[in-house]
């Protein structure tokens, strides 16, 4: 569903990706871990187009994203705004910030982007929003404002207005690190269930217990490289390196790593 190969970003004189490769198979849950900076969101912004990238290919499900090689040439191509805007279609995107727009309800929020973008008829998005609401938890809310609802509950909304555009695959970065610690388990529980359907996600967590129970493999990154990845039972009980040691030592006594 998703491929990377040799994928470089910078800053300046910066670089935060230093030729990242990664695979993801339809219906895997990959999560990333690592320390701050390590280049985790950046990756994810690259997969989704929010960055451009100054070398390497990424696709999903076979669509290249941002650029394509030239068939006369076989050189890396950047491709026009209407490509990149198609291949975003396929990719959903849930950030830290809930960024829900303050003056529509739930259920606005959740259909808008599939009636503007998508051309859908209302009462098709507004059936589907529902539906997702339901998955989220959340049906009782859908006439409610953001302002009215919790950060747990705005997230989800986010979560389910993502899922709205049915894409192929679902980005997450950091989405509960803002949230207050009573009010992650009700976020990491929809992605759960995401997960149990079938859904293909990469996910940016801090979230140990997540990774360990949900994630199909890990990627550990640092220094915009990807150090080591694994299945968490092997990851987390034996890691191969000592940098992932190091960090995962914080977590021994919940692990006993």
């Amino acid at each position: 569903m998703l491929e990377m190969i040799g994928v470089a970003k910078r800053f300046g004189t910066n670089e935060v990706l230093r030729g990242v490769s990664l695979s993801v198979s339809r219906g895997q849950t990959v999560v990333v871990i690592g320390p701050s900076g390590s280049g985790k969101t950046t990756l994810l912004r690259c997969i989704n187009m929010l960055e451009d990238y100054e070398a390497g290919m990424i696709t999903v499900d076979g669509m290249p994203v941002g650029y394509a090689l030239d068939p006369k040439t076989g050189r890396r191509q950047r491709l026009g705004e209407r490509d990149i805007a198609a291949a975003r279609e396929a990719i959903g995107i849930v950030f830290q910030s809930y960024n829900l727009f303050p003056h529509m309800t739930v259920l606005r929020n959740i259909t808008a982007a599939p009636v503007r973008v998508k051309g859908e008829p209302r009462a098709t998005a507004e059936k589907r929003a529902r539906e997702l609401l339901g998955m989220v938890g959340l049906s009782d809310k859908e006439h409610e404002y953001p302002a009215s609802l919790s950060g747990g509950q705005q997230q989800r909304v986010a979560i389910a207005r993502a899922l709205a555009m049915e894409p192929k695959i679902m980005l997450f970065d950091e989405i509960t690190s803002a949230l207050d610690p009573e009010l992650v388990g009700e976020v990491l529980a929809a992605m759960q269930q995401l997960a149990r359907d079938g859904m293909t996600m990469v996910v940016v967590t801090h979230e140990m217990s997540f990774a360990r129970d949900v994630a199909d493999r890990i990627v550990f990154m640092d220094g915009g490289v990807i150090v080591e990845e694994g299945k968490p039972e092997e990851l987390f009980s034996a890691p191969k390196t000592e940098r992932v040691r190091q960090f995962l030592k914080r977590y021994n006594d919940r692990y006993r790593i």
